[in-house]
């Protein structure tokens, strides 16, 4: 199955838009993904990835939908990006992406 998974960018390289990179953290795993298609991604922005391509910016709560989505029906487990079971899936609060996901990258730094 073929989906594109919500990280939030950490850094940004490159100054030319075709060849720019970042890094992006998916629940603690860190990867660096092309922002071709995301000219205007900056450091602190969630992104929706897939095959390594950022193909456009989502607001926290979506990103929250989208993982606890991912999480129900048992991708995050088989890509290796699910929390660890001590942290498990919190439901939404309405408190931001921090207190809903028990996910040490996407939460880190996040503000409620």
């Amino acid at each position: 199955m073929c989906l594109a998974v919500p990280g939030k960018l950490l850094t940004v390289e490159g100054d030319d838009p075709a060849f720019r990179t970042g890094r992006v953290d998916f629940c603690g795993v860190k990867k660096t993904v092309n922002l071709a298609f995301t000219p205007d991604a900056v450091p602190g922005d969630f992104l929706l990835v897939h095959v390594g391509f950022a193909l456009t910016r989502v607001d926290e709560e979506e990103a929250r939908r989208t993982f606890q989505y991912l999480a129900q029906i048992g991708v995050l487990a088989e890509e290796g990006l699910a929390p660890s079971v001590e942290e498990g899936l919190a439901p939404a609060t309405g408190g931001g992406l921090a207190e809903d996901l028990a996910c040490g990258g996407l939460a880190e730094g996040v503000a409620s």
